[in-house]
């Protein structure tokens, strides 16, 4: 084995050795031809400045922080980009609109006003000469609006539910949120003593509504409920 392939041997592992990617021994051997090889020597050391610069480099460039002002030039830079695309399209829009858009609307807007005109000639005509019709309502069916119903009741916790007597009847408003339950209440007529307006609100309480109703809608109502031929129990 000549001296000058044995250099070449050696050169072609330099990048492994400095990498580490050698065993103990095969970089043992490289270094004790370094020792008595001056041109391997210098050419070794040139390779390992050079990796170790680059590696200064890559690590400078990874701690290097953005600029502060990096955001602010993103905005402007898109800002300015908007405005060209802006800018190129409004020449493109006046184009169209001389060419098609506003011609084509002219257009419409006569044939309109002559469709209107038209019509209103003929309804002037169709007044002047037709018979007049009787006049009607025209207001909403009462249908359209429900009064509050009630359903059923609860059974209540205490008590048998008996309100009133044959000779005084008790007459109450009892008030219907959308929900179905009374909220308030109102005795119009008959006994407003303390014992009469407990037993109206427990009954009231275990009561059970369907809601007024306008359109379909729930909505707030009233509910005139009568009590009548039922004793309260002392």
């Amino acid at each position: 084995m000549t001296l000058n392939h044995l250099c070449g041997n050696i050169r072609s592992r330099f990048c492994e050795c400095l990498d580490g990617r050698l065993s103990g021994q095969e970089m043992q051997r490289i270094h004790q031809h370094l020792d008595g090889c001056k041109d391997c020597a210098e050419e070794f050391h040139e390779q390992e400045s050079l990796l170790r610069a680059l590696s200064l480099l890559s690590t400078a460039q990874a701690t290097q922080k953005a600029p502060r002002d990096l955001p602010l030039r993103i905005r402007v830079a898109l800002d300015q980009e908007r405005r060209a695309s802006i800018s190129t399209l409004i020449p493109a829009w006046k184009i169209l609109w001389s060419n098609s858009i506003g011609p084509f609307l002219l257009q419409l807007s006569m044939g309109l006003a002559s469709a209107v005109l038209l019509l209103g000639s003929v309804a002037l005509t169709v007044g002047l000469f037709a018979r007049p019709e009787k006049a009607a309502a025209l207001d909403e069916p009462l249908g359209a609006a429900t009064s509050p119903r009630l359903l059923y009741e609860l059974p209540a916790v205490e008590g048998d539910g008996s309100i009133g007597n044959a000779t005084a009847p008790i007459v109450v408003e009892a008030y219907v949120n959308p929900d179905g339950l009374v909220y308030d209440y109102r005795i119009v007529s008959g006994p407003n003593d303390s014992r009469t307006r407990s037993a109206i609100e427990d009954k009231l309480l275990f009561s059970i509504f369907e809601p007024a109703r306008v359109y379909g809608k729930p909505v707030r109502g009233l509910a005139v409920l009568s009590f009548a031929d039922v004793s309260v129990h002392g």
